[in-house]
């Protein structure tokens, strides 16, 4: 690489020799014009490169630290000289401006921390009653029959989480069921009363513990698979497509999901309800020596049809719950690789955690309505 400057008049000439490859020391161009320095007549800079080799990107390197210079210093870049392919690369280089990166600070206020993640929290909120508008709207429209949506993804979701999930239910249900007879033989046994151990699982399992568990285990289940789902086709640019077409991908991809597990969880608090008094009852009848007709009429006289029917309810408002975490973060996944993860993380922490409040809210609402 050999750089020759001349200038004549208001013309400083660059010749460019030899051959230019990036395994070879690259010379600098603002360093060559601080070895020659610049007459006070030149005006412009231009090339002659007839004794130019085999070259490479470095070249070009060479030529846009000299365009810098040139736009720093009010000096004429002139192109004239160069070869046609090397201008082609070189307006290339140049079409797309440099951006200057905000660079992050190290560290803040605590002020400023605060400040930021209270504003991140605020645009979330904003974002979560957006999409709980836009869900609910077209629901309204289901309704209204004004709705077109595929029932055959709803029927996809309602089969993957009835049957797909009752080997985890049934498991999950009856372990708990156990988990609270045992719990109930060891402290009732205490005070001779271990003939109402029924009382305890079948409150426990009707009122709390079928629609809790249930819920977690779905969100973990289900509301990770549909942000994963919808994640995948937010990276993959399916629901700009959508978009494109002119169809809502909340009507077309979130109602069915949301429909699905609406419909499927009050069904398998049910289910897990019974799994679960029937694992109790087991462990009644081992331990305190009760008879199946014993803990069955125990249970009949202490626990209630609305007790039954309150579980249910939280059942269906947990699969609201899920169904539009796991919606809404796999709408808000991001672009880079890794956002497919995090959004179903979000979608799981942000479903359990939602059931735990809701669920709080309506044993406050059922303690003060007597239910």
């Amino acid at each position: 690489m050999q750089v020759e400057l001349q200038q004549k008049n208001e013309l400083l000439i660059a010749g460019l020799s030899g051959d230019w490859k990036l395994d070879s020391p690259m010379p600098r161009f603002d360093r060559l014009l601080e070895e020659q320095p610049l007459e006070p007549t030149a005006r412009a800079v231009g090339f002659e490169t007839s004794g130019l080799g085999a070259w490479d990107s470095s070249l070009l390197t060479f030529l846009r630290q000299g365009v810098i210079y040139c736009d720093t210093h009010g000096l004429e870049f002139r192109e004239e000289g160069l070869p046609e392919n090397i201008t082609r690369l070189l307006k290339l280089a140049q079409a797309v401006p440099e951006q200057e990166m905000e660079q992050a600070t190290a560290g803040g206020s605590v002020f400023s921390a605060t400040g930021t993640r209270g504003v991140a929290a605020w645009d979330g909120l904003v974002a979560a009653i957006a999409f709980l508008g836009e869900v609910t709207h077209s629901f309204l429209r289901l309704i209204l029959f004004r709705l077109r949506m595929r029932w055959r993804d709803f029927w996809v979701v309602v089969q993957a989480n009835s049957s797909g999930a009752l080997p985890i239910v049934t498991l999950i249900a009856f372990l708990v069921g156990m988990i609270i007879s045992f719990l109930g033989a060891v402290v009732l046994r205490r005070f001779g009363a271990g003939y109402f151990v029924s009382y305890l699982v079948g409150y426990g399992m009707l009122r709390e513990m079928a629609s809790l568990m249930t819920g977690i285990i779905m969100a973990g289940r289900t509301g990770a698979a549909f942000a994963a789902e919808l994640g995948s086709m937010k990276i993959t640019e399916e629901i700009d497509a959508y978009r494109t077409l002119g169809i809502s991908p909340v009507d077309h991809l979130v109602v069915p999901r949301v429909l699905g597990i609406l419909v499927t969880m009050p069904l398998l608090t049910i289910y897990a309800g019974f799994v679960g008094i029937l694992g109790g009852m087991v462990v009644a009848i081992m331990v305190l020596d009760l008879s199946v007709t014993q803990f069955t009429g125990g249970l009949l006289h202490a626990v209630t049809l609305s007790d039954a029917l309150l579980g249910v309810f939280k059942g269906t408002v947990f699969g609201f719950i899920i169904g539009l975490a796991g919606c809404m973060k796999g709408m808000q996944t991001g672009g880079d690789a890794s956002a497919v993860g995090k959004a179903a993380t979000s979608a799981v922490v942000l479903g359990i955690t939602l059931i735990i409040a809701a669920n709080a809210v309506i044993d406050w609402l059922a303690v003060l309505l007597n239910i």
